[in-house]
């Protein structure tokens, strides 16, 4: 696919969380049987419950782990705790979904409250089985870092939405 016309490439998936890979397609992330497609709309209220996770391939035997994050916390215009990580699953086994992994950081549903935010859900393929430990805080993750402090590599596979806040779900207003 052009460099070009890639969504990850245009939504800045990639440069703002990950850095340029070659995809496997094996990664489906569905909400309520709605399946997430690179820059689509999600409303919170839609989010609100972890999506279902499949995970493809063909090896029992190889392991994946998930992440999920928000890099325009706490808002699009001044990311300052970017990345904000949403949730995270290690130990998925192939042919699967993230229901069968270990979930290291529970799934922490979207409530943007300021601007569109992205939604970022990135696939590792592990090298084996292995012990991940939670951050001690989820503001100001780096998936390039945690990727790096466990040997994953680039990724396999990437899939993202924008969020925004519903209008009329209070907040201050004018």
């Amino acid at each position: 696919m052009p460099r070009d016309r890639d969504p990850l490439v245009v939504g800045r998936v990639i440069g703002d969380v990950l850095d340029p890979f070659t995809r496997s397609p094996c990664l489906r992330v569905s909400y309520n049987n709605r399946e997430v497609k690179n820059g689509c709309e999600l409303k919170p209220s839609q989010v609100v419950n972890q999506p279902r996770v499949d995970i493809g391939g063909d090896d029992l035997r190889t392991f994946y782990t998930l992440v999920m994050v928000d890099p325009d916390a706490p808002s699009p215009s001044d990311p300052n705790l970017r990345e904000y990580l949403h949730w995270l699953v290690t130990d998925i086994p192939a042919t699967t979904g993230a229901g069968f992994g270990q979930e290291v950081v529970c799934y922490e549903s979207p409530r943007p409250t300021m601007g569109i935010h992205r939604f970022v859900f990135v696939l590792f393929r592990q090298l084996g089985r292995q012990t991940v430990y939670a951050p001690g805080w989820r503001q100001n993750f780096n998936t390039r870092d945690f990727a790096e402090l466990y040997n994953l590599g680039l990724p396999v596979s990437a899939v993202y939405f924008n969020c925004q806040r519903e209008s009329g779900s209070g907040g201050r207003r004018g």
